[in-house]
């Protein structure tokens, strides 16, 4: 008997899992077979609602967070073009914005037959290589570009081909809707919207790109930039320029409107220029910008920094005479007058007769330290910094010595980027106040901040006479617009063509300021290499060019300047001189 009971107890099943037990009560439990199914299609259902609700999550991700930012994960070293602020004049007119372009790429792990997925593609883009994109399609990469910014017509024609491993993302292109007109101030980005030129750089080297680069810039609620700059100002000094160098056969052209009491850029153009919408251009030599990026000898212009710095020292003063009988004799050079008087001169007459003997020679009495100091104080013999990352390094004599004082008075011997030379005379009839330049709106409390006493206030009335009196009896009558009251400054330079400065190789200038008696705007005009016509009886120099492209500019901003003109106004001895006396 007690070996049947050990024989039944050996016959035992072994005894069942606690887990495989809990999971078999919860399935099958102590129920009817009709609670078991119902059980059963519960799971079932729960599993499934599981997976669904992983997908719609994964919906949303893609729905809700940008397609860059989605992009930028998959791509990895890849750069996705991600979003800009778009860039405004003054009176809220776009200059740049983004608009958003589809952009192919391909997957080469997905790719099931690299040389079907190439031929069928190329047919799509003809202009793409076959070679290269066999090579990229071909290579172990879980992400390759295949073409950015492709036409909407190609995304859906390549769509319908239905390759494996070949897809499209939507990237922030950028465009420039006035083309060449604002290229040399708003500069260009490239094919990953990265800005690498003008105000476009200055943006990214501000923080934008660090903010790409962490994820925080990536839709279009970023705010508008707001430049100084008129849109209109800037079309109508371009197209004036671009008809002044055809007409008078240049090999260049520039100029610049800068308000002479905030110092903001109104206007700046150097033609020729390029579209920005076509960045390659801007690797043609040719089409630099000669404001901020060119230096150069401005001749006569340069009078005008001299005279102010020898009657604020106080040892020059209006009725100061100098000898201009003779050339002056400098070692192995001599200096001459291309208006030759042959007389004694009085400060104004050296102005208006553009006087190299008498310029030099008001320089001499002030001396060559003190002519130095007063450059380095306006701002002449260093590097001016801008917005814009382009700029460049003046050309200063290493020794300076009496011969550098004597050619620098008259413009020659000191090379300086045009915008810092308007900075320099702004300050000289503003009240005499240095102000950096800025293509930025600036506020009254700012200027006030950044303003620096460079010359006496009865300096700067003095200096608004002599340019005013210029235009009136001098070099500069052809740019005297009637109702604008301005004064202004010629300038002509020989430019230096083998170590030598050449008779029929000129760089021309002319200052204006509007209006002289109460200077609001200066207008600098630059043509590079003018040629003399018959019209201009044979002369090439400022005066008969450069000046009377600037009357024409002058005619068509001044009123979008909000200039109100103003008839029958007394000469400058009376309206300027005697208020300053």
């Amino acid at each position: 008997m007690a070996k049947t009971a050990g024989l039944s107890h050996a016959l035992d099943p072994p005894a069942e899992p606690w887990r495989r037990r809990l999971i078999r009560q919860l399935l099958y439990g102590n129920v009817d077979r009709n609670a078991t199914a119902k059980a059963r299609i519960a799971f079932a259902l729960a599993a499934f609602a599981a997976v669904y609700a992983i997908i719609a999550l994964r919906l949303v991700l893609f729905a809700a967070v940008p397609e860059s930012q989605v992009a930028r994960r998959t791509v990895n070293s890849d750069a996705v073009a991600t979003a800009r602020p778009d860039i405004l004049d003054r009176n809220g007119e776009v200059l740049a914005t983004d608009v958003r372009m589809p952009s192919l790429f391909g997957e080469p792990r997905k790719i099931i037959d690299v040389d079907e997925a190439t031929e069928l593609l190329t047919a799509e883009l003809p202009d793409l290589d076959a070679r290269e994109m066999r090579e990229r399609l071909g290579s172990k990469r879980g992400f390759v570009w295949l073409k950015r910014e492709i036409k909407p017509q190609q995304q859906q024609d390549i769509h319908r081909l239905g390759i494996p491993g070949i897809g499209f993302l939507s990237e922030n292109k950028r465009v420039y809707p006035n083309g060449a007109e604002v290229s040399h101030l708003i500069g260009h980005v490239n094919v990953d919207n990265q800005g690498i030129a003008g105000i476009e750089k200055w943006l990214d080297d501000r923080g934008l790109a660090d903010l790409h680069r962490a994820g925080f810039a990536l839709d279009r609620q970023q705010k508008p930039i707001e430049l100084a700059v008129d849109l209109r100002v800037q079309h109508a000094l371009r197209d004036e320029l671009i008809a002044a160098a055809e007409k008078y056969k240049a090999k260049a052209a520039a100029g610049t409107v800068v308000d002479v009491n905030t110092g903001e850029i109104v206007a700046m153009v150097s033609v020729p220029d390029y579209d920005p919408n076509n960045p390659r251009q801007a690797n043609d030599p040719t089409r630099i910008n000669r404001l901020t990026t060119g230096v150069f000898e401005l001749g006569s212009t340069f009078k005008a920094l001299t005279i102010a710095m020898a009657l604020d020292s106080g040892k020059v003063t209006l009725n100061s005479t100098f000898d201009a009988r003779v050339p002056l004799r400098y070692g192995k050079f001599t200096i001459h007058d291309y208006h030759a008087q042959q007389r004694i001169l009085t400060v104004p007459e050296i102005f208006t007769y553009s006087s190299n003997i008498g310029t030099a020679r008001i320089a001499l009495s002030v001396g060559v330290e003190n002519h130095q100091k007063f450059l380095k104080k306006l701002g002449q013999l260093d590097r001016l910094r801008t917005e814009l990352p382009e700029s460049a390094e003046p050309l200063v004599p290493k020794h300076w010595g009496e011969l550098n004082t004597v050619t620098i008075a008259f413009g020659h011997g000191l090379s300086v980027a045009p915008l810092q030379a308007v900075m320099g005379i702004n300050a000289l009839v503003n009240g005499g106040y240095l102000i950096p330049p800025t293509f930025m709106r600036r506020s009254e409390e700012e200027v006030r901040a950044l303003a620096t006493q460079v010359v006496k206030p009865e300096t700067s009335e003095k200096m608004r006479y002599l340019l005013r009196l210029n235009v009136e009896k001098g070099t500069a009558t052809r740019a005297d617009v009637n109702g604008y009251y301005i004064g202004g400054k010629t300038g002509t330079s020989e430019k230096v063509v083998g170590g030598r400065y050449s008779k029929t190789r000129l760089l021309n200038t002319f200052t204006a300021i509007m209006p002289a008696d109460k200077p609001r705007y200066q207008l600098l005009i630059i043509l590079d290499e003018p040629q003399p016509l018959k019209e201009t009886f044979g002369f090439a120099t400022s005066g008969w060019n450069a000046v009377p492209t600037a009357g024409k500019v002058i005619a068509r901003v001044a009123p979008l300047l909000g200039l109100e003109p103003r008839f029958e106004l007394p000469p400058a001895e009376r309206l300027i001189l005697a208020r300053g006396g």
